[in-house]
């Protein structure tokens, strides 16, 4: 698993902000793919519908954070090794909170059926 992160990445500069880019746009897909396909599963009102509007939005914000984190260590002085290390578990996190973060539509959308029917 670790070659598929450092394949790319090695003599390149910038390897890393780009390579974080292509997971930020794919994480961000899988995101809004699955709170739309949830919140339909659940019988979702217009209400769920524009709060996945306004998660989908603050996920963006956030995935712009990351991605200029990753700009600005790209252009440090810290070792391939250690922006690997770095790297690896941000791509870990981001992952863990676009699935979970999906998810949390669930129980969401029960408690708003079971109060609104």
């Amino acid at each position: 698993m670790a070659t598929m992160f450092d394949n790319q990445a090695m003599g390149r500069s910038g390897g890393f902000a780009k390579r974080i880019s292509s997971h930020l746009a794919a994480a961000l897909v899988v995101f809004c793919l699955l709170q739309i396909f949830i919140v339909a599963k659940m019988g979702g009102s217009l209400v769920l519908h524009l709060g996945v509007i306004v998660a989908i939005g603050g996920y963006a914000i956030a995935a712009r954070g990351l991605e200029r984190r990753w700009q600005m260590l790209d252009h440090s002085s810290l070792s391939r090794s250690g922006l690997a290390l770095r790297f690896r578990r941000d791509v870990m996190q981001l992952w863990a909170a676009s699935l979970v973060g999906a998810a949390l539509w669930i129980p969401v959308a029960i408690i708003f059926r079971a109060l609104f029917g």
